[in-house]
Parts: C-alpha cells; structure tokens; sequence
C-alpha cells in the first residue's frame, strides 16, 4: 500500500522539508508540462480547438471589467464578458453590432454640431493638404526643459509655430487665445511649468473654445531614447485609440484637430494616442512593411504622458478683462522679435485681420475630474 502524500510544512527537520517541497515542485511542473503537450498537439489537429479555448481563457482585467458608462458610443463591456454562456455572448455580440451601425440620435447630434464640426465637413473648401496653424507657448518665466519640450511639439504638429511669451500684465491665456484666433490660428497650445520641469498642457481650440488642462508626466525626449529614428518633414498619420465615451470622443477630436486630414503617407510616420484607464499615451513611429502581414516599428519620440484634470468651455477667462494693460514700446522694424506682442493692440492694427475673439469673465466647466468621481478602480471616463 503506497504512503500517503506528506505535507512538507509538516516535516520538522528542514533539509528533508525542503528536499520534499523541491520534489513535488518539479513533479507539479511536469504534470502540467505534460497538459500543455497533449493539447498542442490535440489543437494542432483540430484548430478550431484552440480558438474555442482561447475564446473561454480571457484573462479578467480593469480594462474589459469597467463599469458602464452611459454615455459611451459603443456597447457595453460587460454583458461580452467571457463569463457569460455562449448564447448570451452570441446575443450581446449582435446588439453591440447594431449598436455600432446606428449611434444614439443625440450623439449623433451633439457630435455634428460640437465646436471640432467644421474641420469635419466635407463639404468644406478647405484643402485637406494644409495643417492647422497651432500656436505654442509656455508659461511665464520658464526654463530650459520647457523649451526644449517645446521645440519636440513643434516638430510632431506640422503647422505648429512657437512664440516665447513675454512676462508682466496684459499677457493672460484670454488674450493670447484671442490675440492668436484673430491671426488665423486654430488651436493654442500652452506648456506649464513646476519645480523647473514641464508638468502640464492646457490645449485652447480656438476661435470659441473648448479649453483643457492635462497633466504632463513621464517625459522622454527624442534624443534620451536609444536606437531612435529621425523625423521627416512630412505630415504624420494620426492613431485615435480607446476613446469611448461621449467625453473621450470630444478629447480625441480635439487632438484630431491639430493634424491635417490628409496625411503624407511617404513619410511612413504615425502618431498614437492610446488611452488605456484615463492616461493617454502619446508615441511617435516609423513603419516599414516586411510582408502583407507583417510591419516593423520605430520610435521617433517624444514620448509623454497625458491624464485630463477639467474641460471648460470657451476660451480661458480673464478676469480683469476691463481694466485698461499697461501701454507697450513700439518696437524698431529693423529689430527681429519673436516674442508675443500686447494681444490688447491687436484691434488697433488695421482691417486685415480678422475680428479677435474676446476671452469671457467667469469660467464654465464643461467636466471636472475630482477623487471622489473614482469610486471603484472599474470606473473610466474617456
């Protein structure tokens, strides 16, 4: 009669413990060595025995567990969750079919009528070739790592133009957005500074806004990646990835906006914006197709990470939008400058330009991300 299996916990000499706990691990590790070989080979027989169990062996993640959102655009996560019988998965998957063929009215609604709608129109005489002028800056009195930053933004957007802001009154985000929407540009985007280091992107889609505010983390330059590849002057493809809700679209098409429709596809450069639990990350590629299956990747940079805090409508207000700036030099013609001048004289320069947008008094959020907003780590807005 065999013995029976001894627990090694329950051996008190710890050589023999030891010795026993190492000789069931590896007959443990054998046994399911053994599993994996016999359904290999059984799978390779038979492959719709591997996409059957591969269907049922979905691992359980934050990501296909997340609370529904009603707001979201596509169908809901967890009624195609594997734990669910085969006929339910099979009803949930038609739904979400449906679903995805005919949007809510009032999505429908809101996105053909929200402030990006125009750069979507087709029917615009527009050409889609041109990039979007984008004009960045920083906040006052920066250093140098915001302005290295900088210049990695103005290579990723192609119409992008960088002015240094300059320091004192008359100078707030309300008067640079409408000093910049009267000069043609479509966006502003503004780099905030902490402790000397970037921490912050707040993005103006101009004339009329909206306004957002990201967190900026996880910085790395072009040049601090190893192997990286050089950019091109061409206009990069644009990658929108995992945006949802009806929040996450308007982010999205608000980053969309930066780019020009129509890509330079001899670049072979492509931009991802990949959100995954609220962060985005942002990543710059080259592509090169190795095969009709296969593509090979590498990294531009820069690479950043972005998380939104608040979105507000309108333009950034300003508070003290009656009270008169102090009055500016004239500066000499034959003085180069590529400093911001007063957005408060721009009405006073002549009919060519179009009609500056006059920043509002009082902020109206749009969105605000607060703690207690995040009750369980299932709970998503974008």
């Amino acid at each position: 009669m065999p013995p029976n299996r001894v627990r090694p916990a329950e051996i008190g000499n710890k050589m023999k413990r030891e010795e026993v706990y190492r000789k069931q691990k590896r007959e443990k590790a054998q046994e399911r060595l053994k599993r994996r070989l016999e359904r290999a080979k059984e799978e390779k027989d038979d492959p719709e025995a591997k996409k059957r169990r591969l269907e049922k062996n979905v691992p359980k993640t934050l990501d296909n567990m997340r609370e529904f959102d009603p707001s979201m655009l596509t169908a809901n996560p967890a009624g195609t969750h594997p734990s669910a019988s085969s006929s339910k998965h099979e009803e949930n998957t038609d739904s979400s079919n449906k679903g995805n063929s005919s949007m809510d009215p009032e999505s429908s609604y809101d996105i053909s009528t929200d402030p990006f709608a125009s750069y979507f129109d087709p029917e615009s005489n527009t050409d889609p070739s041109v990039p979007p002028k984008l004009l960045i800056t920083t906040s006052p009195k920066c250093t140098k790592a915001s302005y290295e930053f900088c210049d990695e933004l103005v290579g990723v957007f192609p119409g992008a133009e960088f002015i240094r802001r300059k320091k004192g009154k008359g100078f707030e985000l309300g008067r640079i957005a409408g000093w910049a929407a009267g000069r043609g540009y479509s966006a502003m985007l503004v780099v905030n500074e902490n402790t000397k280091q970037p921490n912050a992107i707040t993005l103006v889609h101009l004339p009329n806004g909206p306004t957002a505010y990201f967190k900026l983390t996880s910085i790395q330059l072009t040049s601090h990646i190893f192997g990286h590849a050089r950019a091109s002057p061409h206009h990069p493809e644009l990658v929108l990835n995992n945006f949802v809700t009806r929040l996450g679209h308007a982010v999205g098409r608000m980053f969309q906006t930066l780019f020009p429709p129509m890509p330079e596809f001899e670049g072979r450069q492509v931009v991802t914006l990949h959100n995954q639990r609220d962060f985005l990350f942002f990543r710059r590629h080259r592509y090169m197709f190795k095969s009709t299956e296969k593509a090979a990747l590498q990294e531009i940079g820069p690479r950043f990470t972005l998380k939104l805090r608040w979105l507000k409508k309108g333009i950034p207000a300003v508070q003290n939008l009656g009270a008169p700036p102090p009055p500016l030099k004239i500066a000499d013609d034959n003085e180069e400058t590529n400093e911001l001048e007063n957005p408060a004289d721009a009405s006073s320069e002549g009919t060519s330009r179009t009609k500056t947008a006059v920043p509002t008094t009082e902020e109206e959020y749009a969105w605000v991300w607060k703690p207690e907003l995040e009750v369980t780590r299932r709970t998503f807005f974008l």
